[in-house]
């Protein structure tokens, strides 16, 4: 039961992804692409993580860690470059 549940996890989280991907290149504005790209940072933890439930290791789980902070700090750096021009004040 649980594989069948991963394996739907996956193939669902995967097309999350892909849609995601897609606005990403194809955003009609600066704003649309910065969210595609938070959004994609979390459907990549999430595959990580459903990943490293499917192997049994939890070396997937301090990577999804790893993932989300770089995510985080990415994502605050690109926002206020977009609304101030300049990311070191």
């Amino acid at each position: 039961m649980l594989n069948t549940a991963l394996v739907i996890a996956f193939a669902l989280v995967s097309l999350a992804f892909l849609l995601n991907f897609w606005r990403l290149l194809k955003g009609p504005d600066a704003p649309d692409r910065i969210l595609a790209l938070d959004t994609l940072y979390v459907n990549t933890i999430a595959l990580v993580v459903i990943f490293g439930i499917h192997r049994g290791n939890a070396i997937y789980f301090e990577a999804a860690l790893l993932i989300a902070m770089m995510g985080f700090v990415s994502t605050v750096a690109l926002c206020k470059y977009l609304l101030r021009g300049d990311i070191i004040e």
